[in-house]
């Protein structure tokens, strides 16, 4: 059923619109995560371009989504009013200041850089709360959701890359740590308002998608860093391990929320007209 007085599931937001939140999330949050832990090197440079890469991607996968792709630059046209303008705008200034900072290696700029990001992601959870017609989207806690996930995936994304190139720092593993309990806390908390109003056909996809939150993105990342602890040898390994389940843990949740449980709450009519009556 497309429409009806039953809630029915959107169709106009598919994977290229969930690309977005995805890719674009995880960017934002990687380059906010570096900002915070004052990081100067070459790697640190490289995953800034990395991060303002995710999100072009994401940014992509919004202009292979909407009807007519040529006239994409309308976007900027409305930032009074629209969330997605704001988002645009807002992505202007991170590149132009992640280059800055890749190519000067000023710290400044990578503040810069940050502060844009949080103002994409942030957009991106008004995006979904600006749905008032969808359930699973206005309620008022997908917003610290979405920045929270982003905010988990980035320093997922760079505990697995730190492992990569060095011994990762016990900084970076504490502000993982937290952020991975952080998002799961905020999840419950949203998947507890959802049971008052939401249909159990947009719950389902959710339970499954917060079931894998749990136990990948949360539990095991924290088991592996526990385990890191004792066989210093194998820490490398544990802790990218870690970090990777938690990124794909985010991106399961958003994929979830963007598309499967998207439906639309319907409409209803408690008073009917009839012939003759005032």
């Amino acid at each position: 059923m497309s429409f009806g007085p039953r809630p029915w599931q959107q169709a106009h937001w598919d994977w290229r619109a969930a690309t977005n939140f995805i890719c674009g999330g995880t960017g934002s949050g990687l380059i906010m995560v570096l900002a915070a832990a004052w990081l100067d090197s070459s790697e640190a440079r490289a995953l800034l371009l990395a991060g303002a890469a995710l999100v072009g991607i994401g940014l992509t996968g919004v202009w292979l989504e909407i009807g007519r792709p040529l006239r994409a630059l309308h976007v900027y046209f409305n930032p009074r009013t629209s969330w997605m303008s704001r988002e645009a705008l807002a992505s202007l200034p991170l590149f132009g200041f992640v280059l800055l900072a890749a190519a000067t290696g000023a710290h400044a700029w990578t503040l810069c850089a940050a502060l844009s990001a949080l103002a994409f992601l942030y957009c991106h959870g008004r995006i979904l709360h600006a749905a008032k017609g969808i359930p699973a989207w206005r309620e008022p806690w997908v917003t610290p959701l979405i920045l929270i996930t982003g905010l988990a995936e980035g320093a997922g994304l760079l505990l697995a890359a730190s492992a990569g190139f060095s011994a990762v720092a016990a900084p970076t593993l504490t502000v993982f740590a937290g952020l991975a309990l952080a998002r799961i806390l905020v999840w419950r908390g949203y998947r507890a308002r959802l049971s008052r109003h939401c249909d159990r056909r947009a719950l389902a996809p959710l339970d499954a998608a917060g079931g894998t939150l749990w136990w990948t993105g949360t539990v095991l990342p924290l088991a592996a860093l526990i385990f890191a602890q004792f066989a210093p040898a194998a820490a490398a390994p544990l802790a990218a391990l870690g970090g990777l389940a938690a990124l794909g843990a985010g991106w399961s949740l958003k994929y979830a929320l963007v598309t499967r449980a998207a439906f639309n709450q319907g409409f209803s009519l408690p008073v009917l007209p009839v012939r003759g009556a005032r």
